[in-house]
Formats: structure tokens, sequence, C-alpha cells
């Protein structure tokens, strides 16, 4: 029995990274918010999870919002920079990362955090959530947001949620199975990971790695044999000679029983012990191949056992039946183009009797009361679609293309209304919860996309509240002018590779695709005011202190694919590195720059990608 009532505007359950963001936007906006998570870390995949290299909303135009606030703290706080792995321009200790996330949320008088809690019980009134009981109290709030790791609060409040595949049948999505096959019944859901952190000891010895339950050496065999060992330790390094362990190819991603999760407490207990159990005997399997100098990190998460993640990376979860629903074809590109239409013409879904059996009826024509013609998009992502399946290649559309020197993800928005549960008030969503195919769930459920969900979900409530109305009847564009307007964190919601943040017109064009998303171009390109090119003056080679000089020889390999062979400072004369960026000025020069000339470049060099991240660029 629980002994105590709270009471708030917004209640967010859940300190994962939707969540965070949402209870840290809600609050900002004014809301009486009440954040209760279940771990004592806040930034879920971000950090508890430890997932401290992140995917996606990499390059310069797309760091904006509560993300790009991150990204900044993290430049701030983290000794020797980001650029420490091959598979993310973004690797930071997991502990500076919920150090930034507590500071926001300490700041925040109207902002309550209770951590070591789970929902128990959701209470009703007719077609509304009204509270939740968790252990020892219980929170009543005009809106609550599930940001569960899982979904958790839509089975309780008997929501309908999806769970597992969609046949091509259902919306004609081009990678959807035509039928139930082995696949579909081994793996319902994507394979979590339970994220171990290794520690390179140098000459010592490091402890010896013990064996878990069930140890399968033979499974691990072959795991980076296309990519060597060092490179394979290199794809997630962190500071301090410290290795994000998070791999998939016979490695660490485990999906046997998955179904478990959502079975009942027991199940998913189990199932979580295995997926550590697992992570610990891969790795053994590292230390055993690689040698004693490669052992378990000491003192990186807060529990016993510190170098395991305090719960797995869930890649999917329950997922809402929403007034929308994110397919595969509104996150691929329109043909030709470089982008997904910004232009929302999804379907609203009817839940079946049955919440979990994840069938669904089509109502055309339904509309989201208070949306305007204008599109409902509310976030931006630009991933590409990533599966995982143990041992199982599974083919998807391509979303990517060749920018700034490397490959990239094609871009695609995120609309509010699936966000918003089909027949049930006084929630929203705000994790890998939301209303989308388990297809889609591939692109959208990255961490940069569910940070942008999350501050989209956080300012709705707020203004739920501010005009005392339900989620559904938000007026889409007040939301919409919020985030591109919010005074600490403006969000981008219409994406361009070329308008930053801070270009002087960036409101401007938001503001006009958003009336005309019919006009919005295929290449993702905005054009540009004559009068007000991009300029570079805001570029400062004494603030950044990674930034050095450097000159050369550029070649251009082949379109989108430069190299740069170093003739000064003398130190680093004839080595070869790739030239990379995340800016778009950056890009269009070295775009034209003509081959084989002289080039002098300031930027930062990334030793274990072997590439330079160049952040300004003179001729000759």
């Amino acid at each position: 029995m629980f002994h105590q009532t709270y009471t708030a505007d917004v209640l967010v359950v859940g300190g994962g990274t939707g969540g965070t963001a949402a209870a840290i936007q809600a609050a900002r906006r004014g809301a009486k918010t009440i954040l209760v998570s279940e771990f004592s870390w806040l930034g879920g995949m971000l950090t508890s999870a430890g997932v401290s290299a992140p995917d996606g909303n990499e390059l310069e135009a797309f760091q904006t919002g509560l993300w790009g606030a991150f990204l900044q703290e993290l430049r701030h706080r983290q000794p020797g920079g980001l650029d420490n792995c091959w598979v993310s321009f973004f690797s930071y200790d997991p502990r500076i990362g919920a150090e930034i996330f507590a500071d926001w949320v300490q700041e925040l008088p109207n902002l309550h955090w209770i951590s070591g809690q789970v929902p128990l019980e959701a209470f009703r009134q007719g077609d509304s959530i009204t509270g939740v009981r968790f252990a020892d109290f219980a929170v009543t709030a005009q809106i609550i947001l599930d940001a569960t790791e899982l979904g958790d609060l839509l089975a309780l409040a008997e929501i309908p949620y999806r769970w597992g595949w969609e046949l091509q049948s259902e919306w004609g999505e081009p990678s959807a199975p035509v039928t139930f096959n082995s696949l579909t019944k081994s793996y319902p859901v994507q394979a979590p990971t339970y994220v171990v952190v290794m520690q390179d000891f140098g000459e010592a010895l490091a402890p010896e790695i013990p064996p878990a339950f069930d140890e399968n050496p033979s499974q691990f065999v072959g795991a980076w044999d296309s990519y060597g060992a060092e490179t394979f330790l290199n794809y997630g390094r962190l500071p301090g000679d410290r290795f994000m362990i998070n791999w998939p190819i016979c490695g660490n991603d485990y999906g046997q029983g998955v179904g478990r999760l959502i079975e009942s407490e027991v199940t998913r207990g189990e199932f979580i012990e295995e997926s550590r159990w697992h992570s610990q005997n891969f790795a053994r399997f590292i230390q055993n191949q690689l040698g004693r100098r490669y052992g378990l990190a000491k003192q990186i998460f807060p529990h016993t056992d510190t170098a395991f993640a305090l719960h797995p990376y869930y890649r999917e979860s329950r997922r809402l039946v929403g007034l929308t629903t994110v397919r595969e074809q509104d996150i691929l590109p329109i043909a030709g183009g470089r982008v997904a239409s910004i232009y929302n013409d999804a379907f609203a879904l009817q839940p079946s009797k049955h919440p979990t059996a994840g069938i669904c009826v089509p109502l055309r024509g339904s509309k989201l009361r208070g949306a305007s013609a204008t599109g409902e998009a509310i976030a931006v992502g630009n991933y590409v679609n990533d599966h995982h399946y143990p041992s199982v290649q599974f083919p998807l559309q391509p979303k990517s293309i060749r920018w700034g020197g490397r490959w990239t993800g094609t871009t695609f928005t995120i609309p509010y209304s699936c966000l918003i549960p089909a027949t049930t008030d006084g929630l929203l969503v705000c994790e890998k919860n939301i209303s989308v195919s388990h297809i889609a769930n591939g692109a959208t459920r990255l961490q940069p996309v569910v940070m942008g969900i999350g501050q989209a979900a956080g300012m709705a409530a707020a203004m739920c509240v501010e005009f005392n109305c339900q989620p559904r009847d938000l007026p889409v564009r007040e939301l919409q002018l919020a985030l591109l307007q919010d005074d600490r964190a403006r969000a981008i919601i219409v994406p361009f590779f070329n308008l930053p943040l801070n270009h002087s017109d960036w409101l401007h064009h938001q503001l006009y695709y958003l009336d005309n998303p019919l006009d919005y171009p295929a290449s993702g390109d905005c054009p540009w005011p004559s009068t007000d090119k991009y300029s570079d003056s805001t570029f400062d080679k004494v603030l950044i202190p990674e930034n050095k000089c450097f000159q050369g020889i550029f070649y251009r390999l082949a379109q989108q694919e430069y190299r740069f062979t170093v003739t000064a400072p003398a130190a680093y004369q004839g080595q070869n590195w790739q030239l990379v960026t995340l800016r778009s000025h950056i890009n269009e020069q070295l775009d034209a720059y003509p081959h084989e000339q002289l080039v002098t470049v300031w930027g930062r060099q990334n030793h274990f990608s072997n590439w330079l991240l160049v952040e300004h660029l003179d001729g000759g």
C-alpha cells in the first residue's frame, strides 16, 4: 500500500533518453514536473545503458535542441575531446553524460526527480489516464508520459500497442516480410545488447574475467575477422583507454527468447541476467584471444560490477497504436532525392480489441484535432535503417548518402500524432514506444531522435497544461513554434543539410517550409538567400583547443571521397588521412576543391579512424 500521493502538472515515468529530455523541457516551460526513474542515472541509452558513442544527427545542422546542448556540454566537460572512436563522432565517458543530465535536472526547482521506482499500476477515469502507482507512493498529473524502456505503462494502462513484425500486406512496406517465418518467430523485436566496458591495462595484467553460466566460446569465433583486432576495439573506443563493447557480429547482441521481456517480471529478469552473462562471456573471449592486457574496466557504472551497464541497451519496445504510425515509406528518401517527405499523409489506426495482438484496421481520413494542413513534424532523424538479429543479415531498403567525405543517413521527420494514443487521453509516449512499425523502428530508435521526441513530448505536455487541453487537441503549429523558438534549446523541425542553427534566416526557412511542405526540395539543401550566404566568421581556431593547422595535398579519390597527404608540420609529413566534415559550407568547399592542389586545413585528427575532421579550409 502506498503511503503518499503527489500531484503534478506533468508526470514522466522513466528516466531514459526520451524521458529525461521530456522532464527537463516540461519543467523549463514552467510545468510542475515529477520524473520517476528506475535507475540512479538519467539518460538511458546515452548513459545508464552504456551507449556513450551515439549514432545519427551528427551533422552540424542537426545538432540542435537538447541534443545539441548535450553535445556542447560534453565538449566542455570531456577532457581530450570526443574524437575517440570510428563508429561515432561523439565518444565520451558515460559518467560525464550522467553528470550533465543530473545537473540539468537539479537546476530546475519545479522538477522533482525520484529514482529507484518502477510503475505498478495506472489510474484511469473513463478514457483518460490520471495517475500512476509506484511501490511507496502514487502520482496524479494532468499529463503523463510513458518513457519506460519497454513501454511498460502502455501495458499497465491497457493502451493498445504492437509487439512484433507487420507483414508487407499491412502497409506495403518494401522491406517487410511477405509471410511470417523463422526470423519473425525467433526475434519478434530487435535484439538488445548488454554493454560492457573493457580497459587496456597496458603492461600490467588485467584480472582474469571469469566465465559466466553456459559459456560457449565458439559462438564468438570470427567476431572481428573482417576488421582486425585493433579496428574492432577502436569501434567504440572511449577516453582513458577504455572500450564500449557493443558489437553486432558474433558479439554481444542477445535475443534468445526476447519475448520474455514482456511476459512477466520473472521472465524479464531471466532474460536480463542471461544477456549480461552473454556479454561477460564475450569479454572473456576477447581477453583470451587478445591477451590479459585487456580486462573489465573499473568504476564506470554505479553498482558492484562497475564494468557492466545498469541495464541492457533496448533497441525496441512495445510500440503504441497511435493516431498515426510511422512506416518505412515515411523514412525513405523521395525518389531521386536525399530526404524523406516532410508532408505527413499517414493514416490513423483503429486498435483491435486485443491490445497485444498487433492487429489494426486503417481509418483513412482521420485527423489529429487541432492539426493544421502544414504537417506535424516535431523531431528530425537521419540515421540509416539498422536492424539487429544475432547471426542473421536482414536486408533493408537503403537510406544513406555520401556527404562530407563519408557515409551518412538520409533525413526524415517524426510526426506529433505518433506520440498520441488512438483512443486514450492524458498520455503521451516519448521513447522507442512511439507509434512506429517494426521496420521503421530501426531508424527512429536512435539516441538523438529519441532525445528530440522527448523534448517535443515534454514541450507538448507543458503546453497542454497551459491550454488546459488534451494532447490530441493541442494545435501542432503552436508546439512547432515553441520548439523552434525555445529560449534555451531551439530544435530543428524541417531538416536541411546546409541550414545551421546560427544562420540568420534559420527560423524564416523553418517556418516557410512548415507552411509550404510541398516546396521542400528533394536535395535537402535549402536555397540560400542571395544576400546572406553562410558566414564562417564564427570559426575560432582558439575556441576549440583540439583544432590544429595542417598543410598538404588534396586528392579527390571519388565523389565525396577525399585523401589528404600532409606536408606540414614536419612531424606529420607524409601521413595520409581521409578528410571529413560535419559543416555544410566545408562540405561544399571540399566538393569543389581542385584535385592534387595544396590546401591548408584546421581540424581534429581522429587517430582511430584515420580521418581529419575539417572545421576550416583555406586554398593554396
